[in-house]
Order: structure tokens, then C-alpha cells, then sequence
């Protein structure tokens, strides 16, 4: 057998060099002593003179803490996170639609096309069933729909839960896939407290008001979700910030809510005309300038229902002033 140790020109080996290196690393090069890493400090430094050998060091940890084995193991994770917005919770592999390579050169034809058969295959193989393809259309509906509407992705994830339970309790026969995913976000947007109105979400759905109105009614009563009448305080902002009005003028159109509230106002009336109204009489008492035209086109609502409204208010907040 030959022998295969590598001698250096200074007559030892490579592994005597590496092992003598390695030795150096882990004493001190002042008195000789252990050296520990200070991972709170980014340092390497010696356990005996406290001589800081190296700094600012990688921390090559993960970016979140834990204080016992269970929320280790939990917040443990290789990849994205989970998130029931997707079909398949975000663990399928994506192929992505640049015809590049990892160095962003251009494919050519042959591999281009090797490219579109694997997507088409992926694309294949993501969707096993009916069911999972049926879940895939209705959460791409949910998040087109939220993007649409603003909503956060708390709404969105929510949404899609809804949907989900919606589907494994078979509640789908006889109803379209876009109808129960738009009544999961109208039922998600009012229970995180950012609600639209119908009119608002039947604009950007593929379906109708009546077909929206009665599937909801149908999803709330199936899945017993605990929906809360509509605040009309909770369309106060988003119809403050669209009409570019003052913080001040938002502030009085949630003390005209409240002064209604207490007069028994809100009974029977709808919460988007209310806070349409409210935004548009605390813009007058705030001398600020808006019609009724440019709240109408905002809240999605008529003129008249402005008018009506904004009377009631006014006269519900002389009465509860105090004298």
C-alpha cells in the first residue's frame, strides 16, 4: 500500500499543520489561556486575562429566542411558514416563470421548453383531486378580492379558514365556488373589525349582491360563526382617510356616533350610511370642505341617505349635550 500523507516543504504534514493551527485558535495568544465565545457580545475572548481575540463576529443562530424545549420545538422551522392561503399550506415547490438560470442568463429553446413541461407537470401534481383544485380557484378569488378591498392578510388568512370548513363540511353542492368565497371574506372582514360593505365586495366579485347576501346568511347559520352587527364607528377611518379630512373631523364623527348610540339612533339603520353621514356632518361642524356628492362616492351610498342621516344625528347630539 503507498503511502498518501502529503509532506509540506518544512518536513510535517498536512494534518500535523491543520491540528497545530486549530490548537492556536483555542488558546489565547497573550497568556496562553482558554478561550470561550461570547455569543451575547459577538466576541471570542479569554476565559483567564479577558483579551478579546475576534469581534463582531456572524451570528449564525436563528433571529427568534426560546426559553424552554416546547417553544423551541415550535418556533423550530426550515422554509416559509405554513398559511392556509394556499391549497397545499405553502409546501409544494414553485417553479418560477423566468426562463433564467441561478446566474440570471437566458435559457435556450431546448431547455425552455424542458422548463414549461416540468411547470405544467408541477402544476399537475400540486392539485391531486377535485378538491384540493376547487380549494386552489377559491383561495386565488379570496386573495384577489382582498387585494382589491385593502384587507389585511389577517382577513385573508381568516377568509380562507372559513372556506376551508365551509368545504370539509360539504357545504358547497348547489352553491358557485366565487359565492362562498366571497361570503368567507365578508364574514372574515367583519369579524376582525374591518368591514366592507356589500356593495363594496359585490363590485369586485364574479357574483351577485342577492347571491352573496343569501349565501352568507347560509355559511353563518351552517358553521355557527359569531358575527357581530357592523359598528359604524369601524367605517369612520377608512372614509376619513379617503376624503384626505383631519383627525379632528374623525374625532367628531365618532362623538356623533356615540351621542346616536346613546338616543337609540343606530336601531334599524344601516352602519355604512350612518358613519357616511357622521363623517359628512362632522366635516361641516369642522368647516372643512366636502359634499355630499364626494362622501356618497366614497361609502358607496346615495345622496339622500346622507341627507336623512346626517339630520338624525345632529338632532340625536343636541339632544344628549348636556344643557
Amino acid at each position: 500500500m503507498t503511502d498518501t500523507t502529503i509532506r509540506t516543504y518544512e518536513g510535517e504534514t498536512e494534518e500535523e499543520k491543520t491540528t497545530e493551527q486549530a490548537g492556536e485558535k483555542e488558546q489565547c495568544p497573550e497568556c496562553g489561556g482558554r478561550l470561550i465565545s461570547d455569543t451575547e457580545h459577538a466576541e471570542t475572548v479569554c476565559d483567564d486575562c479577558g483579551l478579546v481575540v475576534e469581534e463582531d463576529e456572524i451570528d449564525r443562530g436563528p433571529e427568534w429566542r426560546a426559553f424552554d424545549a416546547a417553544e423551541k420545538d415550535e418556533k423550530s422551522r426550515v422554509g416559509a411558514p405554513t398559511t392556509k392561503m394556499m391549497h397545499d399550506q405553502g409546501l409544494s415547490t414553485n417553479i418560477g416563470w423566468q426562463d433564467k438560470d441561478a446566474y440570471g442568463r437566458a435559457l435556450s429553446s431546448r431547455q425552455r421548453q424542458k422548463m414549461q413541461r416540468l411547470r405544467t407537470w408541477n402544476e399537475r401534481f400540486r392539485t391531486r383531486d377535485s378538491k384540493e383544485r376547487n380549494l386552489k380557484q377559491a383561495l386565488g378569488e379570496i386573495d384577489r378580492m382582498a387585494s382589491a378591498l385593502g384587507l389585511p392578510e389577517n382577513v385573508r388568512e381568516t377568509a380562507s379558514v372559513i372556506y376551508r370548513r365551509a368545504l370539509e363540511e360539504d357545504l358547497l353542492p348547489g352553491r358557485s365556488i366565487e359565492g362562498v368565497a366571497t361570503a368567507s371574506l365578508y364574514a372574515a372582514a367583519r369579524q376582525a373589525g374591518t368591514p366592507r360593505s356589500l356593495d363594496e365586495i359585490s363590485a369586485v366579485s364574479r357574483v351577485e349582491k342577492m347571491e352573496l347576501t343569501r349565501t352568507y346568511r347560509y355559511i353563518i347559520r351552517e358553521l355557527g360563526l359569531e358575527v357581530k352587527p357592523a359598528d359604524p364607528e369601524h367605517y369612520v377611518p377608512r372614509f376619513v382617510s379617503d376624503l384626505d379630512l383631519s383627525d379632528e373631523t374623525e374625532r367628531m364623527a365618532r362623538e356623533l356616533l356615540e351621542s346616536a348610540r346613546q338616543e337609540g339612533v343606530h336601531s334599524g339603520k344601516s352602519p355604512v350610511g350612518l358613519a357616511a353621514a357622521a363623517v359628512y356632518a362632522a366635516a361641516l361642524l369642522t368647516n372643512e370642505k366636502v359634499t355630499q356628492n364626494d362622501v356618497s362616492e366614497v361609502a358607496s351610498i346615495s345622496e339622500v341617505t346622507i341627507r336623512n342621516r346626517y339630520k338624525e344625528l345632529l338632532e340625536a347630539s343636541d339632544t344628549a349635550a348636556p344643557a
